[in-house]
């Protein structure tokens, strides 16, 4: 009897019906979005790389492998065990990498290379490009998309190489 009436109470507390609200649910198709990607990269929170990670997985748009290696390389950093930091940092490397020889004259390429640049180990040699990415962000800054353009006056702060007095937007 005791068992009926449990099984009833819950019944009433959990009603039948969706769980999850419209646009909620996991595994429903999420759209990509710059300034979040942007948000997310400048957060450093391993929770929130791995869920745009996600998204990028699914995205269609044409700057993925670049996007994908900056946060994979920006995940690295955040990792406990050294082999693995390593591996994930090789990977998005790889990404980031081949999407610059793809498409050498992207400024925003530049921009991602250079956040990852200017705070990556010295043990991983990923730094030979700061003074040429930097440069090249300078000369086409007038040229990207507003949202980048935000994503670089917001970095320049934290960076060794740009400043926003410099930059000609």
């Amino acid at each position: 009897m005791k068992i009926g009436f449990l099984f009833i109470s819950l019944a009433f507390i959990f009603k039948p019906g969706p769980i999850f609200k419209a646009g909620k649910m996991p595994g429903a198709q999420q759209i990509f979005d710059k300034s979040g990607y942007y948000h997310v990269i400048a957060s450093g929170d391993l929770a929130a790389i791995d869920s745009e990670l996600v998204v990028l997985n699914h995205a269609s748009t044409r700057e993925k492998e670049a996007y994908e290696g900056a946060l994979q390389m920006k995940k690295a950093g955040l990792l406990r065990r050294p082999k693995e930091k390593l591996a994930i940092f090789r990977s998005g490397a790889t990404k980031l990498e081949t999407a610059m020889a793809a498409d050498s004259s992207n400024g925003e390429y530049h921009f991602l290379r250079l956040i990852i640049q200017e705070h990556a180990p010295a043990i991983v040699h990923y730094h030979n490009d700061e003074e040429k990415d930097s440069a090249f962000i300078y000369r086409v800054f007038k040229t990207l998309p507003p949202v980048v353009q935000k994503a670089i006056r917001d970095y320049c702060p934290h960076s060794k190489r740009l400043h926003a007095k410099d930059l000609n937007g």
